[in-house]
């Protein structure tokens, strides 16, 4: 089964809907005409290693190397999480050197441009600052890197056809117009959703009240990642949250785990990570919600390790 681009059709239907309406309007985005986007077999890359540059380029190697992914010329963006006011130890953000690793292998492919940023829970300048992530990617001091805050304007409002808890929902378009998208989630403890991995990470890139998402968590996310569907899911678990997340605090709380996952098969890489927490794909009801909607492989049976 071939993976279809699926913010390619987005797009397309963007541009068709803002040619046709002053207002831009745009049409309800017929996800269920879509081929599904799990292939039969995904190739799903897991490392260990205390050195994560290596980490990070071993891993992505094992895929074929970065140009698997990004080409020349293109506009990537690189979507961690930089949600919380916390420091690298205690684990409710994305590695900063994961982030900086990733973004210098884009560059190394010839991308055009690279674009870091995310939703914020707490104060955006804080978490950006205090996460470390701010510093590692100005020492990369390459203007074709930018970590940015995101833009109030840039939300635009689609109908999502066959949404299941939600029918529309506001979405960043600097995401769904990028050329690619890498989503590189932390691997933690979440009391709500039970794990927040890479399907959650996508809440750092839509609109509106995400608290409503959270009375059907599941279907919600279910939902949302039938329109924002990452070309590469890089999941961090250098060191994990095991309780009291998404945001954490303590440093009893953090497991250090050294271990890298990707792949193109978002499913596929949280479910994996399901594991390191002792749990199995089936335990987690987001992995569950996604598998049956054919956005990915939840069976670790069906993947192909490499």
């Amino acid at each position: 089964m071939t993976r279809i681009d699926r913010r390619t059709f987005i797009r397309q239907s963007i541009r068709t809907a803002l040619a046709t309406s002053a207002v831009g309007c745009l049409p309800a985005l017929d996800l269920l005409a879509l081929p599904a986007l799990a292939a039969d077999s995904p190739p799903l890359a897991v490392r260990k290693g205390k050195n994560v540059k290596q980490l990070v380029q071993e891993t992505i190697g094992a895929l074929g190397g970065i140009e698997q992914f990004v080409k020349s010329g293109e506009v990537v963006v690189v979507k961690p999480n930089i949600g919380w006011d916390r420091t690298v130890e205690l684990a409710a953000n994305t590695h900063p050197e994961v982030v900086t690793t990733l973004v210098e292998l884009c560059l190394d492919a010839g991308a055009k441009q690279v674009r870091i940023f995310d939703r914020t829970c707490n104060d955006e300048r804080r978490c950006y600052t205090q996460s470390g992530i701010r510093s590692a990617v100005e020492g990369l001091k390459s203007d074709r890197v930018s970590l940015e805050y995101m833009d109030r304007r840039a939300y635009k409002e689609l109908a999502i056809k066959g949404g299941k808890a939600f029918d529309r929902w506001e979405f960043y378009m600097p995401v769904i117009e990028a050329d690619r998208l890498i989503n590189v989630p932390i691997a933690k403890h979440h009391s709500i959703s039970k794990l927040t991995l890479g399907m959650k990470n996508l809440m750092g890139v839509i609109g509106g009240n995400r608290g409503r998402l959270h009375h059907q968590i599941a279907e919600s996310l279910a939902d949302i990642a039938s329109v924002i569907h990452p070309d590469l899911t890089v999941i961090d678990a250098t060191r994990i949250l095991v309780a009291n997340g998404p945001q954490g605090g303590r440093t009893e709380d953090v497991r250090n785990t050294e271990t890298l996952i990707a792949s193109p098969d978002m499913v596929a890489a949280d479910a994996y990570a399901t594991t390191l927490f002792g749990f199995k794909p089936e335990d987690v009801s987001t992995v569950v919600a996604a598998a049956q909607r054919g956005l990915g492989v939840m069976d670790l049976k069906k993947v192909r390790m490499v």
